[in-house]
């Protein structure tokens, strides 16, 4: 006789990681609760209508934050943000954007090109080295028989 199956639970925070929010925005009873994987995957298949209203209107997490005005999250440390935005005060931001944004913007594309670049590097190296013939090792025993021509 085999036991039920029992489901994994995740922390809130790790949830509302997965799910891209804000966990204080969140309800409270999804902050106090777990989330049980098939709770998890419910929630993607069919968001409540609080989750959609977060996704579209905010306040949106860090990395949101930084993937919408295309900087690094350390890219939004330098720059003061450190709070979370609202889908509104995101489009301020790139309806006019701050020096600092503008800069970190062309930080991010040369870091990312030298990332692509180094990737292709790497992809050209694999490609062209040639595969050298397999080394086979033997045991002690083994060679000294080979050396001495007797067979064990």
């Amino acid at each position: 006789m085999t036991k039920p199956k029992k489901s994994q639970l995740m922390k809130p925070a790790t949830a509302a990681q997965k799910l891209d929010v804000y966990l204080p925005a969140t309800p409270r009873e999804f902050q106090e609760g777990l989330v049980s994987r098939e709770e998890f995957d419910e929630l993607q298949r069919n968001p409540p209508q609080w989750l959609v209203d977060l996704r579209r209107n905010g306040p949106h997490p860090r990395n949101v934050v930084a993937a919408r005005l295309r900087v690094s999250n350390s890219g939004l440390a330098r720059g003061g943000i450190t709070e979370p935005l609202t889908t509104a005060q995101i489009a301020a931001l790139v309806a006019d954007p701050p020096p600092w944004l503008t800069r970190e913007r062309e930080t991010h594309a040369e870091v990312r090109r030298e990332q692509r670049r180094l990737q292709e590097r790497r992809e050209e190296t694999d490609k062209t080295t040639v595969p050298t013939e397999p080394v086979v090792r033997t045991s002690t025993a083994a060679r000294q028989t080979a050396r001495d021509g007797r067979n064990r």
